[in-house]
């Protein structure tokens, strides 16, 4: 993430804001049109490894609630930008942002352009928290800072995307799908160690501590999901 004065003025910003934000809710708002609208059925995730996340009616109901409410939010509120910039490299949440003043900045896979909808929840966040108005879409975090701030962020970061694809069919995207399947079957705080290894070293240091083995137990996983080495351990590319 980085953050800096915002370069853009108005029109540069309006023109620039990518369409992705509106994937959500225009399929939501088809179903409105007819009156009182009814959530799609979810379906089970699959990936190409065969690993499976089986999505809760219920619970996709309460994510459904505040997904359309930021979604609104991010869309309608004047008072900020959240734009998307189009990439030719795929990129994890918190190396895919930027904040410039008023003005959040997510790059979106190219080849993944819906992804663009869910990245921009992660910018929303981080833009509400430098601007102290997290208490409008996560009160829960509001007085959060640090791992336990990103670590609250990712975690509704993952149930939007797990919305998105159970019920609209989104398409994957690896980034997300990791984050998602780590979230889901019990990994979640090694994955955040696991992938950004520079940062959170109090709080790293003590998961270790009273989670012996869990980090290698959490490779071993990744690897049988996935089939790749999990961020963080992996070689850059070229060696």
């Amino acid at each position: 993430m980085a953050f800096e004065s915002s370069p853009h003025n108005a029109a540069e910003r309006r023109f620039r804001q990518g369409s992705g934000a509106l994937i959500i809710v225009g399929a939501l708002a088809a179903g409105a049109c007819t009156g009182a609208y009814s959530l799609p059925s979810p379906r089970t995730l699959v990936n190409h490894t065969g690993a499976r996340i089986y999505a809760d009616e219920g619970r996709l109901a309460e994510i459904d609630v505040w997904v359309r409410a930021q979604q609104e939010n991010i869309i309608i509120d004047p008072s900020f930008w959240i734009i998307e910039n189009r990439s030719e490299v795929e990129a994890y949440p918190w190396d895919a942002l930027s904040i410039s003043g008023d003005t959040a900045v997510v790059l979106v896979y190219a080849r993944a352009p819906e992804s663009g909808s869910f990245l921009s929840f992660y910018g929303h966040y981080h833009l509400m928290d430098t601007m102290d108005r997290l208490d409008e879409i996560l009160p829960e975090a509001v007085d959060a800072e640090g791992y336990e701030l990103e670590r609250a962020i990712l975690s509704r970061l993952s149930d939007a995307w797990l919305y998105g694809r159970a019920l609209f069919d989104v398409s994957p995207y690896a980034p997300l799908d990791e984050l998602l399947f780590s979230h889901e079957n019990g990994y979640f705080d090694a994955f955040i160690f696991t992938a950004r290894p520079d940062e959170f070293e109090e709080e790293r240091a003590r998961w270790r501590e009273e989670n012996s083995g869990r980090a290698e137990e959490y490779r071993r996983w990744f690897l049988e999901t996935f089939e790749i080495e999990p961020p963080g351990l992996r070689q850059p590319e070229g060696n």
